[in-house]
């Protein structure tokens, strides 16, 4: 047998041996590698949110803000708070103006353009909208009327859906401290069948609310501090 076929082989073993990685080496380095690529996905879709969110804080203080406010809430009559609302909710409600199911004259107009990305973009912006306290009233809420909405609200189980807190989450509005008149309308317009929703939870649940205590819910609601 020749000498040199066996030093090749020698030499290629030795090569081998050389470059390849024990097996627990090998496996730290596929887990490093799987890792890097994890951050660099989460990095990657932090950069994405962030300038979705600078992109649609843009849209907002030049489409939203002259009604609804810069920070969300404005003094302009029959123009809901923002302020402090969740982004599921939002989403639903600029899907129903956009598909023409919420009769709004100007806010139909805005919503019919909107592609399904801006549906999205404007609601998950108007989710970080942190909560902005209504302005102090001129005389302190009346003390009766207040105690006769907590109960209504508790009686008809509105506590259930939106929270002790009067503060919804996730598909359910944040009502507490929204605009009187707006409230006031929303239930109306809920009662009548105007306003329609989503689902039928509110409208079966004010199917079994006297229309004369509505307006003392709305004032309960506009006027709630979480106090």
């Amino acid at each position: 047998m020749s000498w040199r076929p066996a030093a090749v082989a020698v030499a290629l073993a030795l090569l081998g041996s050389a470059v390849a990685l024990p097996a627990g080496a090998q496996a730290k380095k596929a887990a490093a590698g799987a890792s890097a690529a994890s951050v660099a996905r989460a990095t990657g879709a932090a950069a994405s949110s962030a300038s979705g969110n600078a992109l649609y804080a843009e849209r907002f203080r030049n489409v939203c803000a002259a009604c609804h406010g810069p920070d969300g809430r404005s003094d302009m009559v029959g123009t809901p708070v923002l302020a402090g609302q969740h982004s599921l909710y939002t989403i639903t409600q600029l899907f129903l103006f956009r598909e023409g199911r919420r009769s709004n004259q100007a806010m139909v107009a805005l919503a019919k353009p909107m592609t399904d990305a801006d549906l999205r973009g404007f609601s998950d912006f108007i989710g970080t909208l942190p909560p902005v306290a209504p302005p102090l009233p001129a005389a302190p809420p009346d003390a009766v009327r207040m105690s006769k909405g907590q109960a209504l609200a508790q009686q008809h189980k509105c506590v259930f859906c939106h929270g002790a807190a009067l503060d919804g989450g996730q598909g359910v509005p944040r009502i507490g401290g929204q605009k009187e008149d707006y409230v006031r309308a929303t239930l109306h317009g809920f009662k009548s069948g105007e306003r329609p929703g989503y689902t039928r939870a509110m409208p079966e649940a004010l199917s079994q609310v006297p229309t004369e205590d509505l307006d003392l819910l709305a004032y309960y609601v506009a006027n709630f501090t979480g106090k």
